[in-house]
């Protein structure tokens, strides 16, 4: 069913941002909401970079982040926008985005698995090896820093 309801939009560095404003708390419909207007975005408007605005957000349904990753999954590049801590805090938030130092978080294929303050600088550098060849996989995994 398709909602009269609709959220606010706005570019952002090469993205589509969908506003919550003033939305702290989602629940299901909320969640309702965003995917309708990931598929407007995505499907009816053909933007292939996504974000939104989670500046005022406390508080997020579990099906949240299954939704932005079957987006991401897709093709369509996902950040969000000025999180606030307790959301950096969640374990899918910490294993799959990445800070790019100014407020910007990048959902990423790369698993940064419980990443903590101290260990942003071992993700972003993880985030760069390639996927390696296992032919030479000594040399290759003491330049990756995996070698034990």
């Amino acid at each position: 069913m398709v909602s009269n309801k609709s959220l606010d939009t706005f570019p952002r560095d090469g993205y589509i941002v969908m506003d919550m404003g003033d939305m702290e708390i989602w629940d299901g419909a909320d969640l309702a909401l965003i995917r309708e207007m990931f598929t407007r975005l995505v499907d009816g408007a053909k933007h292939q970079r996504v974000g939104i605005d989670m500046s005022s957000v406390k508080y997020i349904p579990s099906g949240f982040f299954g939704l932005l990753y079957d987006w991401y999954e897709r093709g369509i590049g996902i950040r969000l926008y000025d999180a606030q801590a307790h959301v950096r805090d969640m374990m899918w938030f910490r294993q799959f985005f990445v800070d790019d130092g100014r407020g910007c978080y990048e959902l990423t294929a790369v698993t940064c698995r419980d990443n903590a303050v101290e260990q942003e600088d071992e993700c972003d550098t993880l985030q760069e090896v390639d996927i390696l060849d296992l032919s030479d996989s000594n040399d290759q995994l003491e330049v990756a820093g995996l070698h034990s």
